[in-house]
């Protein structure tokens, strides 16, 4: 069985299981897809969300923790859809998984989260498996 079917068969299967296994801050998503996201965030979310993502008024900020506090213990396929499907406001839906995905991406280094070694995936079950947390978990020793 390739790597591949054996990585879907497992994320399948903790979907099954209700089983978040990962958080956004154990680095699930890479460097050079936060720059392909940055890319992305200047065609096409800039003019709304501003260069520091701080919003303008209507648009909500994206850095800074507490515009995410809403999304704190959900699955990451709730921001991927948001981003996906009513971004960019002005041509909802537009973004392909892998744009959306990018973008997601930047937002998360742009808000202090590691970077990992594997891209952030766009598939909805492979998100479902990686939490938002807006605070770093306690370290266990």
């Amino acid at each position: 069985m390739s790597g591949k079917i054996i990585l879907a068969l497992i994320v399948i299967a903790a979907a099954i299981l209700g089983q978040t296994s990962r958080s956004v801050w154990d680095g699930v998503y890479t460097d050079a897809q936060a720059k392909r996201g940055e890319a992305l965030f200047g065609e096409n979310c800039v003019t709304c969300h501003g260069p520091a993502l701080e919003g303008d008024g209507e648009a909500p900020p994206l850095s800074g923790g507490e515009p995410f506090w809403a999304w704190n213990g959900k699955p990451l396929t709730a921001l991927f859809d948001k981003i996906h499907k009513e971004m960019p406001h002005n041509r909802p839906g537009t973004l392909s998984p892998e744009a959306s995905a990018d973008l997601l991406a930047y937002v998360l280094q742009f808000d202090k989260f590691p970077a990992g070694g594997t891209e952030l995936p766009h598939e909805p079950a492979a998100l479902n498996q990686i939490r938002y947390e807006s605070k770093k978990p306690n370290s266990k020793k």
